[in-house]
């Protein structure tokens, strides 16, 4: 949830820096022929054309959307010139659009500090330069002043005003103003002296938003495309964001703005001025509701953070559809090519940046349905079952910041043999006993969708006689049918023991022709190791434990965390 921040006590002057659909501008420049052609980039995927990533302005006049399909633009604009990404290892290689960006990136950072967001987008904080140019040459002293500058758009200035040059001058003129504004006005002409010698040293065009903070930047720089800057002076901050949908404001375009819609009514920025900060507070928390009254009003004390490298390398691949990974060889040669470019990256940033690279870091998503990819990556964190698995990939730190591998499974993968084996137990099962189990798996009593459940590491497990081996954790035993007499022991040993029947909670298991069941001693649970497991492991060993109806332990508390006190019984 996002948290309020100190507001500076000096006035700032920040700049958002967006390129003009810079992926079509990158191509432009390696292809001159296309300058004011119709225009898109498609993304590596040959199914309908490809999906459109960047669309030229001259390609929007006859309707054509980024949300297309290069076959769909075609059909509105003949015309259109489509060009794909440049590829490597069978994957979009961004590359090209990377090193563009540090060109315009290293002419940015020359009048403050930097900060680069994306491929095309920095954030400014030009407050030194504007106090500098403010304290030697302020504008309302200058005999002439920037040509690009009078073409901004000031809030609160009406754009279809005739001679808005004129009004602009003035504006930026003003002996008058208080000091923000005329902070403000040394920003507004830094950012044009600096959207030109980019145009002019790039060929690339690029929007700005100035303000005197990183929210109200942002908001803006988007508003008059391509190739201007809009200016929020303190005056129009309010008028501005009243009517402004609440969706549009950053951190507000998922579950929290979406609360806020259903919840309190809210559909613009306009009717949190509504409530209170205590309010905001009661239904969000301190933090996020102190943060909520803060941005109605225009304040946000986020800081330009001095970056011009990014934090992280990453790579990824999708894999939809028929593409999607279907068994182990095909999940590890995806894996190598995502290294060797990831390696590639991180040591041409080491050439250059002299930094190197302390964590590595891996993704992997499957749909709903599909065999997880995960199946096939181990290591000592690993949440999946070790059965049925090829030797696991070493994570080396040496590859790479954050290596970032997203397939995305949408069909079924090849099942192992003791996936096809369970199938064929479960085929003999009856619709009512299937029905049953459904039902089970909707209470979450089975595997959670897209993860790995604990069980698959229980049903591996054989009998462990507790007199030879203590563990400080769960003390589980799988007696299989010959070993029943062991079972009734265990009862008679310790009278305590919960049993849980495992076809409750593992829908999909083959039936026995004697029940199966899990044995645990309550008592020995330390809670200190069950806390350190993942969540979802936590959350599932708390949904097993539960106590029989004919519990002969007649002082145990009936919540969840009387199950878990570290008392051990004397005696």
């Amino acid at each position: 949830m996002p948290v309020a921040r100190p507001e500076p006590q000096e006035p700032r002057v920040i700049a958002h820096v967006d390129m003009d659909c810079f992926y079509v501008q990158v191509e432009q420049r390696r292809n001159p022929a296309l300058r004011g052609q119709p225009t898109a980039v498609v993304q590596y995927n040959d199914w309908k054309g490809g999906g459109l990533i960047a669309v030229s302005y001259e390609a929007r006049k006859f309707g054509v959307k980024r949300s297309m399909r290069g076959d769909e633009a075609k059909m509105v604009c003949p015309s259109i010139h489509l060009v794909q990404v440049p590829v490597a290892r069978d994957k979009a290689d961004l590359n090209v659009y990377r090193s563009a960006g540090s060109e315009v990136v290293a002419i940015l950072a020359t009048k403050g500090k930097c900060e680069r967001a994306s491929i095309d987008e920095v954030y400014l904080d030009l407050t030194d330069a504007a106090k500098e140019m403010l304290l030697e040459s302020p504008p309302e002293l200058s005999e002439l002043i920037f040509e690009e500058a009078t073409k901004s758009n000031i809030l609160g200035i009406p754009s279809d005003v005739n001679n808005r040059e004129d009004s602009v001058r003035a504006w930026l003129y003003r002996d008058d103003a208080d000091y923000q504004d005329k902070l403000l006005s040394c920003g507004a002409i830094i950012v044009a002296q600096l959207r030109i010698k980019v145009l002019e040293e790039t060929q690339f065009t690029c929007s700005a938003g100035i303000a005197h903070n990183k929210m109200l930047a942002k908001l803006v720089s988007g508003m008059h495309k391509p190739a201007q800057q809009t200016v929020v002076p303190s005056a129009a901050i309010q008028d501005f964001l009243v009517s402004l949908p609440v969706k549009k404001m950053k951190q507000l375009g998922g579950k929290l703005g979406s609360s806020l819609q259903d919840d309190l009514g809210v559909k613009t920025v306009g009717d949190l001025l509504n409530f209170t900060e205590e309010k905001l507070q009661e239904f969000y928390g301190v933090n996020t509701g102190t943060w909520l009254w803060k941005i109605a009003r225009g304040i946000s004390g986020e800081e330009v953070e001095d970056r011009l490298l990014p934090k992280s390398h990453g790579c990824g691949k999708t894999f939809p559809g028929p593409k999607a990974l279907k068994n182990n060889a095909s999940v590890k040669t995806w894996l190598d090519r995502l290294c060797e470019e990831l390696s590639e990256r991180i040591q041409s940033d080491l050439n250059q940046n002299k930094r190197i690279a302390q964590t590595l870091t891996l993704h992997a998503r499957a749909c709903k349905g599909t065999s997880s990819i995960l199946r096939y990556i181990k290591g000592p964190n690993s949440t999946v079952s070790p059965a049925n698995l090829d030797p696991p990939v070493p994570e080396d730190p040496s590859l790479g910041k954050k290596l970032h591998i997203t397939p995305n499974h949408q069909e079924h993968c090849e099942p192992s043999s003791s996936e096809k084996e369970e199938h064929e137990n479960n085929s003999n099962l009856s619709k009512q006993h299937q029905a049953k189990k459904e039902k089970r798996v909707s209470k979450k009593l089975t595997e959670v969708k897209g993860t790995c459940s604990i069980l698959k590491f229980l049903s591996q497990s054989s009998p462990v006689n507790n007199e030879k081996r203590k563990f400080d954790a769960l003390i589980c035993s799988h007696p299989g049918p010959e070993s029943s007499s062991e079972q009734n022991k265990a009862e008679e040993h310790d009278k305590s023991a919960w049993s849980v029947d495992e076809d409750k909670f593992n829908a999909g298991r083959s039936h026995s022709s004697s029940s199966s069941t899990w044995m645990f001693n309550v008592e020995e649970i330390d809670p200190a190791v069950v806390k350190e497991l993942p969540p979802e492991i936590q959350r599932e060993i708390h949904g097993w434990i539960r106590p029989p109806k004919n519990s002969s332990s007649k002082k145990r508390g009936s919540t969840i965390s009387s199950y878990f006190r570290p008392e051990r019984k004397s005696g």
